[in-house]
């Protein structure tokens, strides 16, 4: 009982928390405002300013805020997506914190599942030379074909249970030199765990990652209090390889069926250009193309008589 109350009061400061964070940020001239010659003390949006833009008392307004009022109807929460000119994907993360704060959610998620089925460790394996991984949704390394691992220079060097992309991104030296848009590629990264985050706020596979960067990383700190949940991907991504140089490839990131929170991503790029002609060189000089190339000798010279 104790352990339900503090999910749904978690549910509750979380609605409020994504509200104000996108009202201090949303700057008055931006929605139509003219503002005075005083010195404004609030970042963005009074509360006063929106509750009025949004058609609501100001009162209702705090209490929405403050985690008091768990009941906005769809209505409200229109008015408010409108007021704030909330994104697609901003307002349908609205909806979820208040269907979430209101107990309206239809079922609890599934479990994240970890255990990456045989036949999809196949599937990376025929994707040689396209790097391949299968990720959980708090971006832990699963799985992954040579290239996959070998795409993100220097993740190797950390034990498998410490490679996560998130962690990658933020903690590794080697992240800011092999991503030319490193910071485009770490807004993304933060939208993505603050949008599961807010509808899931007390699932242990994201508290201790949030919890480590946030102690870690005063860049991750920094965008997580901006609360963003609709992150930019873009279909091709470059990348400053120290050992094979610079190649774009083109990703594609997937759900996979019945495996509760898992993505497969994969890069491609056309054959017979610079950029093939690397990732094949990656796939080839990756240290696990060895292993794996010595244990399947070791495998055929044990059945033979």
């Amino acid at each position: 009982m104790a352990s339900e109350q503090s999910t749904s009061r978690s549910a509750d400061l979380e609605l409020g928390r994504f509200l104000h964070a996108r009202r201090t940020q949303t700057r008055p001239e931006q929605v139509g405002l003219t503002v005075g010659t005083g010195l404004r003390r609030t970042p963005g949006l009074r509360r006063e300013e929106l509750a009025t833009l949004a058609g609501i008392s100001i009162d209702y307004y705090v209490r929405l805020e403050r985690g008091k009022e768990t009941r906005p109807s769809p209505a409200v929460l229109d008015a408010l997506a409108r007021a704030l000119r909330l994104d697609d994907a901003e307002h349908q993360h609205l909806r979820e914190l208040a269907a979430l704060a209101a107990r309206y959610a239809a079922e609890p998620a599934p479990p994240a599942g970890r255990i990456v089925r045989p036949h999809l460790k196949l599937i990376l394996e025929t994707m040689r030379p396209n790097p391949a991984y299968i990720v959980s949704r708090s971006m832990d390394l699963l799985a992954w074909n040579p290239g996959g691992l070998a795409l993100y220079a220097g993740l190797a060097d950390w034990p498998a249970t410490q490679r996560n992309l998130a962690r990658y991104l933020f903690l590794h030296p080697t992240a800011r030199t092999l991503f030319p848009d490193w910071d485009h590629q770490v807004r993304g990264c933060v939208a993505r765990l603050r949008a599961l985050a807010g509808t899931d706020p007390d699932a242990s596979d994201l508290t201790g990652l949030v919890g480590e960067l946030l102690l870690k990383s005063p860049d991750f700190a920094k965008l997580w209090e901006r609360y963003e949940v609709a992150g930019r991907k873009k279909t091709h991504k470059t990348f400053h390889h120290p050992q094979v140089g610079v190649l774009t490839l083109s990703g594609q990131s997937m759900h996979l069926e019945d495996t509760p929170g898992q993505r497969f991503g994969v890069y491609t790029a056309d054959p017979n250009t610079p950029d093939h002609d690397a990732m094949l060189l990656l796939d080839v000089a990756s240290p696990e193309s060895g292993e794996q190339a010595a244990s399947q000798t070791e495998q055929k010279q044990r059945r033979q008589p």
